[in-house]
């Protein structure tokens, strides 16, 4: 009866309601990432989003997710979803970041960026798979190091993959 049931927030199906609560979460987790991403590399400012927004889901990142969680526990019952009002404001706040982050020339200009940092990740934990956390060393065996490799990467946090990188790849200066 459960399948096929949709997880409010742009239509996605998952056949389970762990599969539906993870999909909501993930989307409500990366949308307020994002916007932090954006103010702390100066695409954005707080105060551009728009008022209706930030009137509706709130002015920071804790309220924001406080009144989308909270909206999906209240209206929760055979499924996962927020209510219409939420859902609507939800939307209305990832077609701003689509608009002023994502399709944004300065986010753009730095694709190619991101491009040669995860590509360059990916190729040193496939070579150097002892290197990833300890939980990897599983699927590592089970589905391969390219698998456990490529998931530890997409795991990373912008900041920790750009740190990351810079420990493996970018030469320190000496002090002399």
């Amino acid at each position: 009866m459960l399948d096929g049931i949709r997880c409010h927030t742009k239509g996605v199906q998952a056949r389970t309601l762990e599969g539906r609560v993870v999909r909501i979460s993930d989307r409500i987790a990366y949308l307020n990432h994002d916007i932090d991403d954006a103010v702390r590399g100066g695409v954005i400012r707080n105060e551009d989003i728009p008022q209706e927004l930030t009137a509706g889901l709130g002015s920071t990142k804790s309220d924001r997710i406080h009144t989308m969680v909270c909206a999906v526990i209240r209206n929760s019952d055979d499924d996962v979803r927020m209510d219409e009002t939420t859902d609507v404001l939800f939307e209305k706040l990832h077609e701003f970041l689509f608009e002023a982050v994502y399709l944004n020339p300065t986010a753009k200009h730095e694709e190619g960026k991101v491009d040669g940092i995860v590509q360059g990740l990916y190729r040193y934990f496939v070579d150097h798979p002892e290197k990833m956390q300890h939980e990897y060393a599983s699927i590592c065996e089970q589905e391969g190091v390219q698998r456990a490799a490529a998931d530890y990467v997409s795991g990373m946090t912008d900041h920790f993959a750009i740190q990351t990188y810079t420990d493996l790849f970018i030469p320190k200066s000496w002090d002399i």
